[in-house]
């Protein structure tokens, strides 16, 4: 399996995200500058990050949906390769119109750094087959853009298309939606993904609930097996556990 991790100028997840990919004995990856015109290799995944690509400026993710490498990252798309957009990834994704919907401002109006649990509302993913269905999982999110919105009836439209993938939810009850979003986001929405099942967005980290030495747990660990799973390429290096 070979990742391509686009790096924009104000990316910062870029090496949390190949670092937990390695970590997980999937590789190569590599890291592909915001200017270049395509990839050096062919990749099986295309990964935008998150952090403040363009400094935010005009909007999140606005600036860096119109650089050079996003043309290789949509021809990638339209061929049926796979895409993953985490935080301002997704918002790139959004405005390149790869997605549908738009991440608005907090409902709060503040940046929102903490744990959140979202739940699994689909495994019949390429992102999401190594996830009991339903699953509550523990993300970190940390963003100040991450109200997905969408018109009413759009958002109907992507609720009955069965889109919607993650979504903010209570840990002990295993109720999602709304009420437990803690940016405001429309129907608790968290992650969607594109019709055709290749294109994911979301707004928590999973590569930040990867490396085992962190202090938010390991459950992204189940996304990057899924991808592995998906291309027949995940191992397991000597006295590592299973994800599973």
């Amino acid at each position: 399996m070979r990742t391509a991790v686009v790096v924009f100028p104000g990316s910062n997840c870029d090496r949390d995200a190949r670092d937990a990919i390695l970590d997980m004995g999937l590789g190569p990856v590599d890291m592909v500058w915001h200017s270049e015109d395509g990839f050096p290799e062919a990749p099986d995944l295309v990964l935008l990050p998150g952090g403040f690509s363009y400094g935010d400026y005009l909007r999140s993710g606005a600036l860096a949906a119109r650089s050079n490498i996003m043309r290789a990252v949509r021809a990638h798309a339209m061929s049926g390769g796979l895409v993953l957009g985490i935080c301002n990834g997704f918002q790139i994704l959004t405005e390149a119109r790869l997605l549908p919907g738009a991440l608005l401002p907090n409902s709060n109006l503040r940046f929102i750094c903490s744990p959140c649990h979202i739940r699994v509302e689909r495994n019949n993913t390429p992102f999401t087959r190594s996830f009991p269905e339903r699953q509550v999982v523990q993300f970190p999110i940390a963003h100040h853009e991450g109200l997905f919105f969408l018109p009413p009836d759009e958002l109907d439209e992507l609720e009955e298309r069965h889109q919607v993938v993650f979504r903010y939810a209570d840990p002990v009850t295993r109720e999602a939606g709304a009420p437990h979003a803690p940016n405001g986001a429309l129907n608790g929405i968290a992650g969607i993904i594109s019709r055709e099942g290749n294109v994911l967005g979301l707004m928590p980290h999973p590569e930040r609930a990867t490396l085992k030495y962190l202090i938010r747990g390991t459950d992204g660990r189940g996304l990057w097996q899924s991808l592995g799973e998906h291309f027949g390429a995940f191992n397991v290096s000597p006295g590592r556990e299973d994800v599973r």
